[in-house]
């Protein structure tokens, strides 16, 4: 793992400057604005600093390595350890490299142990319980060791938390492959906290198009909250980006849908047009060249239906002709993991998508998110948590998420 700092006048320029160095795969950790040393710093622009992290065993991470300051080198694992040490040796650095940012993560990462610790005493206690009234098997063989009773807690926090339970096996399978049995308990926890993060990566969101308007296509299945959804992130565009839009709606099956957009379009002080036709998307398409952004709402229908899936990919190849595109599935976090999948599958089939989880307020297990995330191979853009237009809504923070995955409150 490797894990670096770049700079640049503004965010774009700094992850732009990373990407040069190692590479597309990179994950953005952690965001600020730095000033320069000396006096240049005092009277000179702000620059922004990013700090970055990138998983990877070949030349990027030797170079990486070369690269670092005297002392601050990663260290290598030695003969026979596996790639687990690496890692934690590399975290355990990066982590000190992170300043500010290092110390929010470690009282994070204190606080989880001390959950995860409080647990392992409560479980102790049951079994203490259980000998003393006679109920202890032969079974019992052996008494396990901290490190290992740290692990099966977060084999099962992860479990408990709804997190499928071959990702969970992925993730703890790198800490068993360890031979050192004697490892700190933090940094077991700092190497599955730093790999679930890495896991969700971070999307790129909506951005704005170079050449005309980008247009923002919603799909998704019904009763998801689709239609709000884009609400809450028109909303947030206009009123905080003072940005141009118009809202379409292909939804012509549900009268109610349409007019709660067109409601939402005329607060905003927004066009508002029903599409019906390919020709009639690219009419409006081609109407509103002047705007920023387009936001096209689609019709919700059950993934099982194949020929609304059809007429769907027959508008958006109609709009790729167009103009510049970004599609979102939006689905519902409190929908059944193996509907999930199906529902994930078919819109596979029909076009890339980067992913929008609602409804994380009506849910106590965010599993499905890493879950679905890993399944569909793309990125989680926002996630909401009610019906409020437009503060129920926020960009998808892994951090915050994999402590809620790993926390055992609920």
């Amino acid at each position: 793992m490797i894990i670096k700092k770049f700079t640049g006048r503004t965010e774009e320029e700094a992850v732009q400057n990373a990407r040069k160095e190692l590479g597309n795969g990179i994950v953005i950790m952690n965001v600020k604005n730095v000033k320069k040393k000396g006096l240049a710093g005092i009277f000179g622009a702000r620059l922004v600093e990013v700090t970055v992290a990138l998983e990877e065993e070949g030349e990027n991470l030797k170079k990486a390595r070369r690269e670092m300051p005297a002392g601050q080198t990663t260290q290598a694992s030695a003969p026979g350890q596996g790639n687990l040490e690496k890692d934690m040796v590399a975290a355990r650095t990066a982590m000190n490299l992170m300043n500010e940012n290092s110390q929010s993560i470690e009282k994070k990462l204190d606080s989880l142990q001390n959950l995860l610790l409080s647990r392992i005493e409560q479980e102790d206690a049951a079994m203490r319980q259980e000998m003393a009234e006679g109920r202890e098997t032969e079974e019992v063989a052996f008494e396990p060791t901290e490190q290992e009773k740290f692990i099966r807690l977060l084999y099962n926090t992860m479990l408990e938390n709804e997190v499928d339970e071959k990702y969970v096996n992925q993730i703890i399978d790198d800490v068993d492959k360890s031979k050192n049995t004697n490892l700190p308990l933090d940094y077991i926890l700092e190497n599955v906290y730093q790999k679930l993060i890495l896991k969700f990566g971070k999307a790129e969101g909506i951005k704005p198009g170079e050449k005309g308007p980008r247009v923002v296509i919603f799909m998704g299945p019904t009763g998801v909250g689709k239609t709000t959804t884009i609400a809450k992130i028109a909303s947030a565009i206009a009123m905080e980006e003072k940005k141009r839009i118009v809202m379409l709606t292909a939804d012509t099956y549900r009268i109610a849908a349409a007019e709660q957009l067109r409601t939402y379009a005329s607060i905003l002080e927004a066009p508002f047009r029903v599409i019906y036709t390919q020709e009639e998307a690219r009419a409006a398409i081609q109407n509103y060249s002047e705007y920023d952004y387009i936001f096209l709402d689609t019709a919700g229908h059950s993934h099982q239906n194949e020929e609304q899936l059809q007429n769907l990919k027959k508008l958006l190849d109609t709009v790729a002709d167009m103009a510049e595109y970004q599609n979102f599935l939006v689905l519902s976090a409190t929908t059944k993991y193996k509907d999930l999948l199906r529902i994930a599958a078919r819109y596979m089939e029909v076009t890339d998508f980067q992913l929008i989880l609602t409804k994380l307020d009506e849910t106590t297990s965010l599993g499905n998110l890493l879950n679905v995330k890993l399944y569909t191979d793309t990125d989680i853009a926002f996630v909401t948590c009610g019906q409020n237009v437009p503060e129920d809504i926020e960009r998808f923070n892994p951090q915050k998420t994999v402590r809620q995955l790993l926390s055992t409150k609920h």
